[in-house]
Order: C-alpha cells, then sequence, then structure tokens
C-alpha cells in the first residue's frame, strides 16, 4: 500500500499520561540515579580535569636500568628483549620493528 507523504497528519490528542506530571507520578518514589563506577582506591585528588593547572605536581618514576638480555634499538630508541635484534652494524643495534 502507497503512504502519500503530502497528506495532512493527524493530530492525535495529548493524553494525560503523556504529561509531564503524569510521568512523574507513575514513577511514584523510585527515581533512578547515575552510577559512576570508580575504583575504591580513586581519590577526588586522583581524577584531573582537562586544562588543570599540574604545575607544583611532582611524578614519581621508578626507572630500571637495562638488563643484560636487553638492548635499546638505535632507531627508534625502545628498550627491547636482545631476541628482537634485527641488525647489528657498528656497535649499534636495530630492532626487527625498524629494520623490517
Amino acid at each position: 500500500m502507497a503512504t502519500d507523504y503530502d497528506a495532512p497528519r493527524k493530530q492525535e490528542e495529548e493524553s494525560p499520561a503523556d504529561s509531564l506530571e503524569a510521568l512523574q507520578a507513575s514513577r511514584g518514589g523510585n527515581a533512578q540515579t547515575a552510577v559512576i563506577d570508580l575504583d575504591e582506591n580513586d581519590t577526588a585528588e586522583g581524577i584531573d580535569l582537562p586544562g588543570a593547572d599540574l604545575s607544583n605536581e611532582e611524578l614519581t618514576v621508578i626507572v630500571v636500568p637495562e638488563q643484560q638480555d636487553e638492548f635499546t634499538c638505535s632507531s627508534c630508541f625502545l628498550v627491547r628483549h636482545r631476541s628482537q635484534v634485527a641488525l647489528e652494524k657498528n656497535g649499534l643495534k636495530y630492532c626487527i620493528e625498524c629494520e623490517g
């Protein structure tokens, strides 16, 4: 059956159930609230807003020296396992990804 999109639409009367007061009354006192899933270790201080001033914050990082079974790629400067050495030229080592 073809639909005539140019025909005027039927004006449906607003039922009382569609009003805001009727919807609130039908819910009763069971208002739904949003639940945010936060880690128990999270605090308000751990959540940073974009554009926040972090100039007085101190960053603590533990630096682990290169191990015997690791090397630093001379191209990408990432520390890799020695099994990823693809090329060693003039004492410089290159990883598989850089030479691949």
